[in-house]
């Protein structure tokens, strides 16, 4: 039987109204939906986002991806995940792999794709893009991100403080993507740096609970569960001409 097609579908931050034309008609058509989460009892906020356009009969199959840093516990992971999406390829049935933001932005999505690739080469298989969470925010706050011949920097979290400065060093935006835990020593490099007053804030972009900060000094003293699900935008500098 010819393999089914493994759509990985980016929703975006979690707003229902934010995917894409493609996802949505995708979503209607495929009975077969795989939503990722760390453990066993974890909601998965991209399933929220998908499930006003899923049909009717609509299985959704939640696949579990391990958090460790043992590097061979995370390839047996992925492996096992790739393995019960390959199943359903097999059945001749297609399949819908929901990633919040981008599918190919930090995404669960990419580590199951190169581990379908490994066991079964010849699976067709589709990527729909989804809204970053740092266009949103962008979009949110009217804070532009690229501005001319601007330097645009990435930075994935907040664990690896030497690259955040490092990246603050380099100019241009900086975006800090998981601030988590570490929000207040971010804020105190910042306040450091006179960069307070050329950023801003967005927690659980999208969603009822959404936070936007434009006046940073508000999170000073904040408690550490400020930063979850967040994410700052930085204009670090090298001729930058502040917020529009």
């Amino acid at each position: 039987m010819k393999l089914g097609t493994l759509y990985g579908i980016g929703v975006g931050v979690g707003d229902p109204e934010w995917l894409t034309v493609k996802a949505v008609r995708l979503l209607g058509a495929c009975r077969h939906v795989c939503v990722p989460r760390a453990r066993a009892a974890a909601d998965s906020t991209a399933l929220e986002a998908a499930k006003p356009y899923l049909r009717a009969d609509a299985e959704v199959h939640p696949i579990t991806f391990p958090m460790s840093a043992d590097r061979s516990v995370l390839e047996e992971g992925w492996r096992k995940a790739a393995e019960e999406v390959l199943a359903l390829l097999t059945r001749g049935e297609d399949v819908c792999f929901l990633t919040l933001g981008d599918a190919l932005l930090y995404s669960t999505y990419i580590y199951l794709l190169r581990a379908l690739k490994r066991l079964a080469p010849d699976a067709p298989t589709v990527t729909v893009p989804g809204i970053t969470a740092f266009s949103a925010c962008a979009a949110l706050t009217q804070f532009p991100i690229g501005e001319g011949k601007r330097l645009v920097t990435i930075v994935p979290g907040s664990d690896d403080f030497a690259e955040f400065a490092a990246s603050l060093d380099r100019g241009g935006t900086v975006v800090l993507m998981k601030v988590g835990e570490r929000l207040q020593r971010v804020l105190q490099e910042l306040d450091a740096r006179g960069l307070l007053e050329r950023a801003v804030f967005v927690s659980h972009a999208g969603l009822p609970e959404q936070r936007i900060e434009t006046d940073l000094r508000r999170l000073l003293g904040a408690d550490e569960k400020t930063g979850y699900l967040s994410l700052l935008i930085i204009q670090a500098g090298d001729g930058a001409e502040g917020r529009r």
